[in-house]
């Protein structure tokens, strides 16, 4: 037959209670730690007998297991900031290193802290160099004919600007010639008239055309071109009060 179901109750005989708290533990305490081998779980285990003896097991540690619990259990909102806090810890972490990487490489372009590379890593570093200076040099050259074409463009449009400038100032030019001469040939003048002769030159015709009767005191003494027929006053010829002016 059998062996029947043991009712679970309190062992009243002290001896047999101690020899089944010894077995029994021993058992839990083989069980916590197949199940953290096998399933890779963290297990703390702690025992206090009836003498107030403790019993502990901990797969990594009983401390480190009640501090775990404490933080999922008792404050989950400080868990959750402090998660965030080492998140954000491991950033700052991550940044800070990149930052002095860049440090380093930008001291190394200038020709600084090179005492410690390796003959590899100057090499790397001269590539670096010759290719960022073919870069520049490319970019250089683009601007340069970037600006030529500009500068031609202006001088293109200052040569089309300058045909036109000369053009206008050619038909004004033309348009102020043929005014002067519609103006001259409205003028009163003799050698408008038909007849005379053209051949003066035109600024003493114009003078001519241009006398006006002037009272003047006094004795007038014309002088005419040579070959002229009429007679020159002479000094002497005209007298005042009576008597002869030397």
């Amino acid at each position: 037959m059998g062996r029947g179901r043991v009712e679970l109750k309190r062992i009243e005989n002290k001896i047999n209670r101690q020899v089944t708290f010894s077995k029994r533990r021993n058992g839990l305490l083989k069980k916590a730690y197949e199940l953290s081998v096998l399933c890779d779980a963290e297990v703390g285990l702690i025992i206090f007998s009836s003498r107030d003896k403790l019993y502990e097991f901990g797969s990594v540690g009983v401390m480190k297991t009640l501090e775990r619990y404490q933080r999922c259990c008792f404050n989950p909102q400080d868990n959750n900031n402090e998660r965030e806090t080492q998140s954000w810890y491991q950033e700052v972490s991550k940044l800070k290193a990149k930052f002095e990487s860049l440090q380093r490489t930008q001291r190394h372009l200038l020709g600084e802290d090179l005492g410690p590379l390796s003959v590899k890593e100057l090499h790397n570093l001269e590539k670096q160099l010759e290719g960022a200076l073919t870069q520049a040099r490319q970019r250089k050259t683009q601007i340069m004919i970037e600006q030529m074409e500009e500068l031609r463009r202006k001088e293109r449009e200052l040569g089309d600007m300058n045909k036109h400038l000369k053009i206008k100032v050619s038909h004004e030019l033309s348009t102020f010639d043929n005014e002067g001469q519609s103006y001259r040939a409205q003028l009163p003048c003799p050698w408008n008239s038909p007849g005379h002769n053209t051949t003066f030159p035109m600024q003493s015709n114009a003078m001519e055309c241009q006398q006006e009767p002037i009272l003047q005191m006094g004795y007038n003494q014309f002088v005419h071109g040579e070959g002229s027929s009429v007679q020159r006053n002479m000094i002497g010829e005209s007298s005042i009060h009576g008597s002869w002016v030397l």
